[in-house]
């Protein structure tokens, strides 16, 4: 018959062992205590934390053990709703064994992934604003960039726009041949002509 009592003991002096600085006994019966999980620090030294508390049933490690995050640090909701989805996996998976280290282990996993997220996602939204500028910049130098497709339609209508302007200055040029008069024509059609010069040498 397995002794209970005597592998959570064994199990409760490593973990002590293993974790002296983090690990609490809240009660001895039921056994309970906390073990807080801190992940590798993220960028500016910041770290995502969780305190887990669990609690021994009789049965444990044939039964899994209660367990419930008491506190936590940087961590949205999200985050909290699939350690403990994590933790039940694991716990399920682990069944029959003593298990607290295997769970704190995957836990430990999980907040070193949150930060490794969290700085991604720092970094994606630094690239964006910089891609975002870069695009304004570019947009205020360049206006519309160039393809052939939008090339060619300027090109149609800017050759357009030129042989209207042509055949404007031709239709001009034709009116203004017809109506253009000769310095003979000029001076007999307006006599002050004839003394404008004089008036001016006068002056």
């Amino acid at each position: 018959m397995t002794d209970y009592s005597e592998e959570q003991r064994n199990e409760l002096e490593a973990l002590q062992s293993i974790y002296p600085d983090s690990f609490t006994v809240l009660s001895e019966k039921p056994t309970t205590f906390t073990i807080t999980v801190t992940s590798e620090a993220g960028e500016n030294d910041e770290t995502v934390q969780t305190t887990l508390k669990f609690t021994y049933r009789e049965k444990y490690p044939d039964e899994t053990p209660l367990y419930e995050i008491v506190s936590q640090e940087n961590l949205d909701d999200n985050d909290v709703t699939d350690i403990i989805k994590l933790l039940e996996q694991q716990a399920e998976e682990n069944l029959g064994m003593v298990m607290i280290f295997t769970l704190v282990s995957a836990v430990q996993e999980k907040l070193n992934e949150i930060v490794d997220q969290i700085k991604t996602r720092r970094e994606e939204e630094k690239k964006q604003k910089e891609r975002e500028a870069e695009e304004e910049e570019k947009q205020r130098f360049h206006g519309t960039p160039v393809t052939i497709e939008n090339f060619l339609n300027w090109k149609a209508k800017f050759d357009a726009e030129l042989l209207e302007i042509k055949r404007k200055k031709m239709k001009e040029e034709e009116q203004a041949g017809k109506n253009k008069l000769s310095g003979k024509q000029l001076f007999e059609m307006d006599h002050n002509l004839d003394t404008s010069d004089i008036q001016f040498l006068e002056d």
